[in-house]
């Protein structure tokens, strides 16, 4: 093997380890979405692993939040609030589905439209 496919192998596997802030937050966000349809998916939930991915979300909200929270966060006021409001209510439903037995839907349609928005869709021209 010759010198120039050595760093051509070697750069490759170093560019593909490389990740954004955004493609990180955006991966957490499709593996708990996956993880919430899949438990919900079939004609029985499988309580157990939408305990598992309900807590998750949770704590992904909980990242999110106390990040918006610190005074350092350079995102604009009343997005940092909408992100608390998010998170506050994804506390609260992720509750009802538990206790009671509502659709974790809406918690799925959140999270889908904040991967839409880190993927950049929707944006205005």
């Amino acid at each position: 093997m010759n010198a120039i496919r050595k760093a051509q192998e070697a750069y490759s596997q170093t560019a593909r380890t490389i990740k954004t802030p955004r493609s990180t937050e955006y991966e957490a966000f499709a593996r708990i979405t996956n993880a919430l349809k899949s438990s919900t998916s079939s004609g029985q939930k499988d309580i157990r692993r939408l305990a598992g991915a309900l807590h998750d979300n949770r704590h992904l909200w909980t990242i999110l939040a106390s990040d918006v929270a610190d005074t350092g966060n350079a995102l604009p006021a009343d997005i940092r609030a909408r992100i608390v409001y998010l998170a506050e209510f994804t506390h609260l439903h992720s509750a009802r589905v538990l206790s009671d037995g509502v659709s974790a839907a809406p918690l799925i349609e959140i999270n889908t439209a904040i991967m839409a928005g880190l993927r950049g869709e929707g944006q205005r021209p």
